[in-house]
């Protein structure tokens, strides 16, 4: 059995060959992107109307279900892009292997592929759902858990586009996207085991897994293939099985 590579090129924009005007046209296409425009301004109306009318108290509430949003999310990240994603449960089921390489294994295999690089909305929104309904719920009631998810769509469009300016030919003017970009491509062409955050490292020195510098870690071998090689391969046949009948259904006829 052939090593697993990306899946066929879903989008016709390759981050190593465009600018950032050509990124703004592909982000604002990409189906993820506008399935997140869509909802946000339905999500913002309903936390404006539902309940009593908007004064003090319900703006505070807003306040303070978007602030804990922006505190959680990235920890919610930090934990589900090790943990989940970096882990190998996803992979070794058939029912769970699809999942796993469409919304990781093949941004690993191929970076630089727009089609790939977003979370699928089938698995973004149930996060966004479980983890900030509840949470918006218990500060503002329903207002405040359609704001905690608006919110949460906001930081998920921020993420995102960070996240392809991270993997662009382009190097950035802004300080912060300067390092965060530095950071997350040595997660990627380094050592995947480490700097887990795309826009955030708190966590990452909380846990003790951000390195700043290659020379802190040696370089992996798994960088691209997250493990999934040699006997888990063989073991778990499903993702390269998937990649092979892509490859195939690509080749011209």
């Amino acid at each position: 059995m052939q090593e697993p590579r990306s899946s066929k090129k879903a989008s016709g924009y390759r981050l190593d060959q465009i600018g950032p005007r050509q990124l703004m046209v592909g982000y604002l296409r990409h189906p993820a992107v506008i399935t997140y425009l869509v909802l946000l301004p339905v999500s913002v109306t309903l936390a404006l109307t539902l309940g009593p009318e908007v004064g003090v108290r319900r703006l505070v509430d807003l306040g303070v279900a978007a602030l804990l949003t922006v505190l959680i999310y990235p920890l919610a990240w930090y934990l589900l892009h090790r943990f989940v994603l970096h882990g190998s449960f996803l992979y070794r089921s058939p029912h769970t292997a699809a999942v796993w390489k469409r919304i990781h294994f093949d941004h690993h295999q191929d970076p630089n592929d727009l089609g790939v690089l977003f979370g699928a909305p089938y698995t973004t929104l149930p996060t966004l759902v479980l983890l900030l309904l509840p949470l918006g719920y218990l500060v503002g009631g329903p207002a405040g858990a359609a704001g905690a998810f608006a919110t949460g769509l906001v930081v998920t469009l921020f993420y995102e586009y960070c996240h392809c300016i991270q993997h662009l030919a382009y190097t950035p003017r802004l300080r912060f996207l300067k390092r965060i970009k530095r950071l997350h491509l040595l997660h990627h062409f380094h050592n995947e085991t480490g700097n887990f955050g795309i826009t955030n490292f708190l966590w990452d020195r909380v846990a003790g897994t951000q390195y700043e510098k290659p020379g802190a870690r040696a370089r992996s071998e798994s960088v691209r293939d997250l493990g999934y090689s040699g006997e888990r391969r063989e073991q778990y046949p499903w993702v390269a099985r998937l990649t092979e009948a892509e490859e195939l259904a690509g080749k011209p006829g």
